[in-house]
């Protein structure tokens, strides 16, 4: 899809041109249809959705993201989408609901068919941020006793229902998983051989568990359906691949967002209001605004020693900068080591070991430069203070930066989102007060 194309739908549309817009329209495919209307405005989306044909519109509206379906199901009403509701999974369903406001939502709920209905509402039981509330309950299964034959059977009855059918859980007659069978297994095997000891070990998740990890360990080891069970090990679900793929992204944009200080935008930033704009940005600014004070409180502290050297306020835009860049990086790596479960909060004693021998390196390494750089320009007892400082900040600050994500796991709080604005706040009044206290002790002042 080409933004020229975009372009040229926005202004068909805009322009009442509805014939050139339809033409457009029905000459890409639903994937580029989808992200074309993403990127106009909502009346405008709504206006060249109403032109789709019928088996395009369900297309489309299953690849737009969910806040881009809750507004045009606030613009359409249910009724114009209903066939467009029926066709999403459970889980896609169930994250457009969370997009609704509750009036809208239980209209649309009610509009569903019995069984997609039962479906949802599976699905919502769950947890915000659970495996659960993003696993498909349509799925098909193989007894451990059927025959390939069997088994192939069920696929063929109930696939076209099913959300994957490349991969089928083996359970028991009191559905407790017992194993998965791909399709290729059971189509090049015999009709009459048994399922049982083709079944492979699974690897599988519990309702409960976090989704953003459990996703990501379903996309590093290519699985394309991770059975899901409840706490008896009882089949309730399956996290397909693409779903999985999906999570990933979503907390990878968050993550990256937040690393940035703002919130993550749920539409095109050129249709984002601008309240959006400012709410996704202005939590953050009071974050830093808070650091800020307490940096001028820390100067306020030591300004005697700055006005016996002045030479060392000049400084000290780098020593904050080196301090923050080193917990962000630090932050950043052990957060993203947490995502794929290669490290957990027991590791904690490790981490802070690691952190703090790379933080010593990367302060030695820089607090050369820095010495080398003070004591030509200024004179050695400067040139120390500045190495010194450099050394502690950097050790300080990836110790720091290293335990904040695995101290946010273990209170349940996003790493992101609690790592970020402490290591801010605490590198820079932190490190001030080390740079002035060496400061003092080495220039006796």
């Amino acid at each position: 899809m080409s933004a020229s194309l975009t372009r040229e739908l926005d202004q068909a549309l805009d322009g009442n041109r509805l014939s050139e817009a339809s033409a457009i329209l029905s000459d890409s495919a639903p994937q580029d249809v989808a992200a074309m209307l993403e990127q106009l405005s909502p009346r405008l989306r709504s206006i060249g959705f109403r032109l789709l044909a019928k088996d395009q519109a369900v297309k489309v509206f299953d690849d737009l993201p969910s806040a881009a379906q809750a507004e045009l199901i606030e613009a359409l009403g249910t009724a114009e989408v209903a066939d467009a509701l029926n066709a999403l999974e459970p889980d896609d369903r169930a994250e457009l609901i969370d997009e609704l406001p509750a009036s809208v939502a239980k209209e649309l709920i009610r509009t569903l068919p019995r069984e997609q209905r039962e479906a949802t509402a599976v699905v919502l039981g769950f947890p915000r941020g659970s495996v659960g509330r993003r696993m498909s309950p349509e799925f098909v299964h193989a007894f451990d006793d059927d025959t390939a034959g069997e088994a192939l059977d069920r696929v063929k009855a109930r696939g076209h229902q099913a959300s994957t059918i490349y991969t089928v859980p083996v359970v028991s007659h009191s559905r407790r998983l017992l194993g998965v069978v791909s399709l290729r297994d059971l189509l090049l095997c015999e009709p009459d051989d048994p399922v049982g000891p083709l079944a492979k070990r699974p690897i599988f998740a519990v309702v409960d568990d976090d989704a953003e990890p459990t996703a990501q360990r379903c996309v590093d080891r290519g699985i394309l359906a991770m059975p899901v069970v409840d706490r008896e090990d009882r089949l309730v679900g399956v996290l397909t691949l693409d779903d999985a793929i999906e999570v990933v992204d979503a907390a990878r944009d968050e993550d990256e967002a937040r690393a940035g200080a703002r919130e993550p935008l749920k539409t095109p930033y050129l249709q984002a209001s601008i309240f959006a704009i400012t709410r996704a940005r202005v939590v953050w600014l009071f974050v830093l605004a808070i650091s800020a004070i307490l940096t001028v409180n820390v100067l306020e502290i030591f300004e005697g020693t700055l006005e016996q050297k002045v030479a060392l306020a000049l400084f000290i835009p780098l020593l904050t900068g080196i301090g923050g860049n080193t917990g962000s990086q630090a932050a950043t790596t052990v957060t993203r080591a947490l995502a794929v479960d290669e490290v957990t909060p027991r590791d904690a004693g490790r981490v802070l070991g690691k952190e703090v021998r790379v933080g010593l390196t990367l302060g030695a390494t820089l607090g050369i430069v820095g010495f080398l750089v003070a004591w030509a320009a200024y004179e050695f007892d400067i040139g120390a203070v500045i190495g010194l400082t450099i050394v502690s900040v950097c050790t300080m600050a990836a110790s720091v930066g290293g335990l904040m994500p695995l101290i946010a796991k273990l209170v349940r709080v996003d790493p992101a989102v609690f790592s970020t604005p402490f290591i801010s706040t605490f590198c820079d009044a932190t490190g001030l007060i080390v740079y002035f206290m060496i400061a003092k002790a080495v220039l006796g002042i």
